[in-house]
């Protein structure tokens, strides 16, 4: 046999043997054992069990000076939005709805529905908020309540279908005084407060 065919013959086995490597070393990476092959269903639950899953941590409230300002910027929009949305000639509420929760949301839209009935419309220029301050925040379970004082000044008249003035007066300028609560639930990620209750 001639010497270069001897050398081919090597090449071909050399080349056997070094594919037959590979295919042992993919085979021992690609179809390692898991460790759970076998393991029983009672096994396999206590494998989880001690298996340390980060669990959501709670988001926490700090409700410092800077939060008790943020927060009140808010409040004051929102009591301006809930208070001139009674103003609406449809007497239904519409743009305060998503600061409202469903007690005080439905308590509104039963006022306002008694007005329509009676042919009644409210009138109100805002003329804005003298002062807003928190009167107290209390954190019940997973909810922190926030009690508001406000004083505002607002030009208010009630009339009838006929456009005759019932109540108020379209020309003079009116204090009120009322204490809100506001609530949020601490550990949802919605930053958004309702209002739940009204004191004054």
């Amino acid at each position: 046999m001639p010497m270069n065919y001897s050398f081919e013959y090597i090449d071909i086995i050399l080349l056997a043997m070094i594919a037959g490597f590979i295919f042992l070393r993919l085979r021992g990476i690609l179809g390692k054992r898991t460790g759970f092959e076998g393991k029983s269903t009672t096994q396999l639950k206590e494998v989880l069990k001690n298996t340390n899953i980060e669990q959501p941590k709670e988001i926490k409230e700090n409700f410092d000076n800077k939060a008790q300002q943020e927060f009140l910027n808010g409040a004051k929009i929102a009591y301006e939005t809930v208070i001139t949305d009674f103003s609406d000639n449809d007497n239904k509420i519409t743009t305060s709805k998503p600061l409202l929760n469903s007690k005080i949301y439905n308590q509104f839209s039963d006022a306002l529905k008694d007005r329509n009935a009676r042919g009644h419309h409210a009138e109100i220029t805002f003329i804005g908020i003298n002062s807003a301050t928190i009167k107290e925040h209390v954190k019940i379970g997973k909810m922190l309540n926030v009690t508001v004082d406000f004083i505002a000044e607002v030009i208010t008249c009630i009339r009838d279908k006929d456009k005759k003035i019932v109540s108020g007066d379209p020309e003079k300028i009116k204090k009120i005084y009322d204490t809100w609560v506001f609530s949020r639930d601490i550990t949802s990620p919605n930053p958004n407060w309702q209002l739940v209750n009204i004191l004054t």
